[in-house]
């Protein structure tokens, strides 16, 4: 009996494997055990309404921006396309004149831990804490000169036009130059001839008559104005255009060749676009 058993057994068991093989091969499920891939730990942070900067040295940074202000004598001066700017100024016609009384004016463009220290963020796309803020609009600078306004207690704004070349040509100290501070483009200014392709901290280029760098090159400038035509008569402290589509821009860029970065050369915007060529200078 326990023969039969065992050769009925040896029977059965080959014809159930040949039952489970197809051609050969050994048919396996297509179900799959799919482990989950694992998370990596992660901590949640608390929503913070606090500044992106912490700021403990605010007031050390305003108030060297207080410090880095330059007085600039009222004068009069030829505006616009004077000789030495060339043949190819552009909107810079007719030159006329212009008497300004005494300002004060940015000894640097605003820096990036300027900007900081009032609005608590860093738009720029090329980020250094001595680098010049950019991509900010016109309208970023208005928000911005209010917080700082109310920061310092002082009444910081944006420079006219006719101050801003004022000041680039040197106030009653001029010598003439094309560009702020010389004739010489690369020994005063960032522009598409040596700057790389980016910005550069503010004060490493000569600076002009007044003392100011950076006034062309680096980054453009916004101004207070509406960018609007040239009158060939005299004025006397003159805010641009009543209105208009563009608020200007002056002194040229990194990007920029030469011809952009003369101080007669008119530039322009629509107050709420920004890039990261364009930032501002302060007045007061």
């Amino acid at each position: 009996m326990k023969k039969f058993v065992i050769l009925i057994m040896l029977m059965v068991v080959p014809m159930w494997v040949m039952a489970q093989t197809a051609g050969g091969q050994v048919r396996r499920s297509n179900k799959q055990v799919v482990k989950p891939t694992p998370k990596p730990t992660q901590k949640t942070k608390p929503k913070q309404n606090t500044p992106i900067r912490q700021t403990p040295n605010r007031d050390l940074v305003l108030q060297n921006l207080i410090n880095n202000m330059i007085y600039v004598d009222g004068g009069t001066f030829t505006m616009g396309a004077t000789p030495e700017q060339g043949s190819n100024a552009y909107d810079e016609k007719p030159a006329h004149q212009v008497t300004l009384s005494s300002f004060s004016i940015g000894r640097y463009e605003v820096s990036q831990e300027e900007w900081e220290a009032v609005m608590g963020s860093n738009p720029s796309k090329f980020k250094g804490s001595k680098l010049p803020v950019e991509q900010v609009t016109w309208n970023d600078c208005q928000t911005f000169i209010h917080k700082l306004n109310q920061l310092t207690g002082k009444q910081f704004r944006l420079p006219t036009e006719a101050e801003w070349e004022y000041a680039a040509r040197g106030g009653n100290k001029s010598r003439g130059y094309k560009y702020a501070g010389g004739n010489d483009l690369g020994s005063v200014a960032w522009y598409n001839g040596n700057s790389g392709g980016k910005t550069h901290d503010g004060g490493q280029k000569q600076p002009n008559e007044l003392g100011l760098y950076d006034m062309v090159g680096n980054v453009w400038e916004w101004c207070q104005d509406w960018y609007g035509k040239y009158s060939s008569s005299s004025q006397t402290n003159p805010n641009g255009s009543s209105s208009g589509s563009f608020r200007v821009t002056r002194g040229g860029g990194w990007g920029d060749d030469a011809g952009y970065c003369r101080v007669s050369f008119r530039g322009g915007d629509t107050p709420g676009n920004r890039y990261y060529y364009l930032g501002l200078r302060l007045a007061q």
